[in-house]
């Protein structure tokens, strides 16, 4: 459960959150949420995220649900640490597309007195972790895991299942290339791919 740390000014240090989950869980509409309550109370907030990730517009920060809010496309996590300057908050989207020096520059706006939330995919469509996000997540001081609906058994998703063809890492995709998917519902899809690569394999020897 995430609770909003109070402010302590003697103090002078920021903090990391991160909100992680599959896709189709509510991670950037939470992370939308956050921002959006610091612009009200007159705060100064920048967003960033990958120039890569154009899905929606190539500058807003947009969720499934069409929520958005404005943010800065960068090419690389460095460009964050020079921009950031001078904000109280600081707001950072698909950060398992930025490098690993993602999280030296995390930890630095903090230690600089700034609130740093970050949202992004905690594993790959092979469920393994996923770029720079495990570490992103053993030094925040708030970790918030959502879930999505399994499209397949209606129970909690917590594995994006890629539907499209390819072994690329990054994919850039929405519900014709991805699913939210159970545990269970994960394991037999990932099983049932594995096996028909092989029949596939088989009949081209032949």
């Amino acid at each position: 459960m995430f609770l909003e740390n109070t402010v302590n000014h003697k103090e002078q240090f920021g903090w990391i959150e991160v909100i992680c989950g599959s896709m189709f869980s509510g991670k950037t509409e939470e992370l939308i949420r956050r921002l959006k309550r610091a612009q009200f109370a007159k705060q100064k907030v920048e967003i960033f995220k990958p120039s890569l990730d154009t899905r929606y517009h190539n500058e807003m920060v947009v969720s499934h649900d069409a929520n958005e809010i404005r943010s800065t496309p960068v090419p690389a996590a460095a460009n964050i640490a020079i921009l950031a300057q001078g904000c109280d908050v600081i707001g950072i989207d698909e950060a398992q597309f930025f490098d690993d020096e993602i999280v030296k520059i995390c930890n630095d706006l903090a230690n600089q007195g700034i609130r740093v939330i970050v949202a992004g995919l905690d594993m790959d469509f092979k469920g393994n972790p996923f770029g720079p996000m495990p570490a992103l997540m053993a030094t925040a001081e708030y970790v918030t895991k959502v879930h999505a609906v399994c499209t397949r058994t209606g129970n909690l998703a917590n594995y994006s299942f890629r539907k499209a063809d390819g072994d690329h890492l990054v994919l850039l995709g929405e519900t014709e290339e991805y699913e939210p998917l159970s545990r269970a519902a994960y394991f037999y899809a990932m099983k049932e791919n594995q096996e028909r690569t092989k029949a596939s394999n088989k009949s081209k020897k032949r």
